[in-house]
């Protein structure tokens, strides 16, 4: 098996049933693409499999077979080669005996089936024009396997989309019929694929809870979040209301994903070195200490200076998704430099709101949390890589930390602190072993009540797989998914619901034009500001990825509060009506900041082109004599 390619998981090149080797009926509406090297082991015994299937499918089902021989392989190069100098009509028969005649390919096995065929086992000569037709096919081929993302052989393509799921027969069958159990999962695996499919998510969770919220069933929908559960054990009764349960629990495990991703940011990432990290911290306090002044400058009530905090968060899910939406026309270098300056701003938000946000203090159970926070650091020193004794201690620390007054979604940020990472895995010596495992339980895999790999091989095997990540990185992979599609849609679900009517608006139009010109107004111009000014004291540097209007359109984005406005709107105001205009000005300014950032970076990208483009060069002159 070897790996190329990206995470491209549509066939770029559609099958034609006049070019392509296809095994089968033309006609038939299931398709199998396979790209694979008659030297690679794993194509081999996976033919065995596709055998089988093609029995149990007749008719409904055409197999394709694309080459992508094993680089730096010549052995490989040369069986497709010698596949593809075969007479048309006997292509197949001559697949099948380079993939079956013997257990690994042999130059023997390259002498054998020339000699069935009748040809030269070797190449011809250059100028002959068989060899430069066969080469041509196999070279586009493999260009077409780099364009769909083929990372390793084999790798098969179901009715155009890439299946990355089990070889073994009955798990063909299940992705090529298409059962259900199969198509629900491929929907969620390419939805989740799809880059603004979280800001999506988050945008039509928002929009049910307005739109229920102002129908006849918004008292009902209002009454639901409010419904209590919790445990009783003994005196112990610990109970709050679902929307509790959701802001103050469910949304620890996004504080947990932001805490590994800004321990990835600072250790791996794009902040871990000053060079690449002085821009972006630049762009993130600008974008924090503007908003918190304009915010100061326009509201007139001080009542409502507790809001400050709000305009200052960005909400990474929705700026990265439109950035994503816009393609090429936003580079990469700009979405990497947004998300890091969108790491920063969390760091921030999360200090604000453990320091401004938070109840009366109760030292008894902060000692404890204490305690439990010293037990995490014992696990780290001493190098412990399971996740669980970490996830039950974080679940008490968020307890205690819940009962000693601060936000209980801190413990998410503690606890990722102390969630150890380790040295990078040697891959080949961890594939030499998992190889030998499942080449000596495969030698028994027929013997009489034996239905499966020893219990001391899945040990091992596990133990394998622990390895290939850090335990850090294991859970923010997890984690980061169910936070996305999970976490913040429920979050937005449960605290998006605001009833627009006139009377929101008596009286708090300050509150809402303070919120409104901190997110967008203060957060490009602060956003810009201090980038500007870090370039120009020297202590960062403009990348030449993108320029100074794509860096506004970025700050534009940065306006989109959403997530983190919410909640901390939600701390800052106690009264529901002051929460309802702080939504609506949120919802307001966010969708403004959106569609502003949109067009400052439409026609950037050209722009930039334009202006990076050589000038017209003058006609030398002729030096003077």
């Amino acid at each position: 098996m070897e790996s190329s390619g990206s995470a491209v998981r549509r066939l770029d090149r559609p099958v034609d049933n006049a070019t392509d080797h296809i095994l089968g009926n033309p006609d038939a509406p299931l398709t199998l693409v396979e790209y694979g090297s008659y030297s690679c082991p794993h194509c081999r015994a996976a033919n065995a499999h596709l055998t089988e299937v093609r029995d149990e499918l007749g008719n409904r089902l055409k197999y394709v077979f694309r080459h992508r021989p094993v680089t730096g392989s010549i052995l490989a190069r040369r069986a497709a080669d010698l596949a593809e100098r075969a007479p048309p009509e006997k292509f197949w028969e001559t697949h099948m005996m380079l993939m079956t005649r013997s257990a690994v390919l042999t130059e023997d096995d390259l002498k054998a089936v020339a000699s069935d065929l009748g040809i030269d086992h070797e190449p011809p000569d250059q100028n002959e024009r068989e060899e430069t037709a066969a080469e041509a096919r196999v070279a586009a081929d493999m260009q077409s396997a780099v364009a769909s993302g083929v990372r390793f052989t084999p790798t098969f393509f179901i009715n155009g989309r890439r299946y990355d799921g089990p070889w073994d027969t009955s798990s063909f069958r299940d992705a090529i019929i298409g059962r259900l159990g199969f198509r629900v999962l491929n929907a969620a695996t390419s939805f989740a694929g799809w880059g603004p499919s979280a800001g999506l998510l988050l945008i039509i969770a928002a929009l049910i809870a307005v739109i229920v919220t102002n129908t006849g069933a918004g008292p009902a929908f209002t009454a639901f979040w409010e419904r209590y559960a919790g445990v009783a054990f003994g005196d112990l009764d610990f109970r709050l209301s679902l929307l509790h349960w959701i802001n103050d629990g469910l949304l620890t495990i996004f504080f947990l994903v932001v805490g590994l991703e800004i321990k990835r940011e600072f250790t791996v990432g794009h902040l871990a070195s000053r060079k690449q990290a002085t821009l972006p911290i630049a762009a993130a306090l600008g974008g924090m200490i503007a908003p918190i002044i304009l915010y100061s400058l326009v509201n007139p009530n001080p009542l409502w200076a507790n809001g400050w905090g709000v305009p200052m968060a960005t909400d990474t899910a929705f700026a990265v998704a439109i950035m994503v939406m816009m393609g090429s026309r936003v580079p990469i270098e700009l979405r990497v430099f947004l998300t890091a300056a969108a790491i920063i701003d969390d760091i921030g938000s999360v200090a604000v709101v453990a320091v401004f946000y938070s109840g009366d203090m109760h030292w008894g159970w902060l000692g404890a949390a204490a305690a439990v926070t010293a037990a995490l650091g014992f696990l780290n020193y001493g190098k412990v890589y399971r996740l669980t004794p970490y996830l039950l201690l974080g679940i008490v620390l968020w307890f205690c930390v819940h009962e000693g007054g601060l936000h209980a979604t801190l413990a998410g940020i503690v606890l990722a602190a102390f969630i150890p990472t380790r040295p990078p895995p040697d891959l080949g010596a961890l594939m030499i072993q998992a190889n030998a495992i499942v080449t000596e339980e495969a030698r028994h895999s027929h013997e009489v009540l034996r239905q499966g790999p020893s219990d001391g091989a899945m040990r091992a095997l596990n133990t394998i797989y622990d390895r290939l990540e850090s335990p850090a990185d294991r859970l923010l992979r997890v984690a980061a998914a169910r936070s996305s599609y999970l976490v913040l849609p429920l979050f937005a679900l449960a605290n998006g619901g605001v009833l627009i009517a006139t009377d929101v608006f008596e009286g708090h139009s300050g509150l809402m034009l303070a919120i409104f010109v901190g997110l967008f107004i203060g957060k490009p111009l602060g956003f810009f500001a201090l980038s500007w000014l870090a370039v120009r004291l020297r202590l960062a540097d403009l990348p030449h990825g993108y320029n100074w209007r794509q860096l506004l359109g970025a700050g534009a984005l940065a306006g989109i509060g959403f997530t983190m406005s919410l909640f901390i709107a939600g701390q800052a105001f106690s009264l529901e009506t002051d929460f309802a205009a702080a939504k609506i000005a949120i919802f307001g300014a966010s969708i403004l900041s959106a569609l502003v950032g949109v067009a400052i970076l439409w026609n950037a990208n050209s722009a930039n082109e334009e202006a990076d483009a050589p000038a017209t060069a003058e006609p030398a002159k002729a030096p003077a004599e």
